[in-house]
């Protein structure tokens, strides 16, 4: 009985973390595009994506208070650096601003495959898979439209991509703790 209550309890603070986390990465993804846009404020592509992360920012944020998580005490944070990290990129050209995009949905793809791969067999969180596999695959779109318009062609795009999932990550592993 002791086993199973320890196990229960484990779990619901694996997917508590889980649910933070995702909630401060549409978070931080909305204001990276918030940023975006103080640039470009007429460009339809990265409104729409912006549009979609909102609605991924939405449900996380129901997800919190529904199940009464705390989201991460990182917010103020994610905020003013995501902002900036739009800004910046969009600052330069539209191409460093498609980079970003392509370095942060890569990082969250993956995410969200970890995600699905640990729940996939767990009967008591359907929807949350479902939520999951949605928003990864709304990701991978958002992923694969950066590279259409030119994100590549960045300027110095190799290490820019590489800094911006670097930080992505620890941005993710701090949200899961704080």
């Amino acid at each position: 009985m002791k086993n199973t209550l320890t196990n229960n309890k484990a779990k619901k603070k694996i997917i508590a973390d889980m649910i933070r986390v995702n909630q401060a990465g549409e978070f931080g993804a909305q204001k990276i595009y918030e940023g975006q846009l103080e640039v470009f404020k007429d460009d339809k592509i990265i409104q729409k994506m912006a549009n979609q992360e909102q609605i991924h920012l939405d449900t996380f944020n129901r997800i919190l208070i529904e199940r009464g998580i705390r989201p991460t005490a990182l917010s103020p944070l994610w905020s003013v650096g995501g902002y900036l990290l739009g800004l910046t990129t969009a600052l330069i050209d539209r191409k460093a601003a498609m980079a970003c995009t392509v370095a942060v949905e890569e990082v969250i793809e993956e995410h969200y495959q970890e995600q699905q791969k640990s729940l996939q067999n767990d009967d008591t969180e359907k929807e949350l898979i479902e939520i999951i596999k949605k928003f990864r695959k709304e990701e991978i779109e958002h992923k694969n439209t950066a590279l259409e318009h030119n994100a590549k062609d960045a300027k110095g795009y190799f290490l820019m991509t590489k800094g911006i999932k670097k930080i992505t990550k620890l941005a993710i592993f701090l949200s899961k703790k704080i």
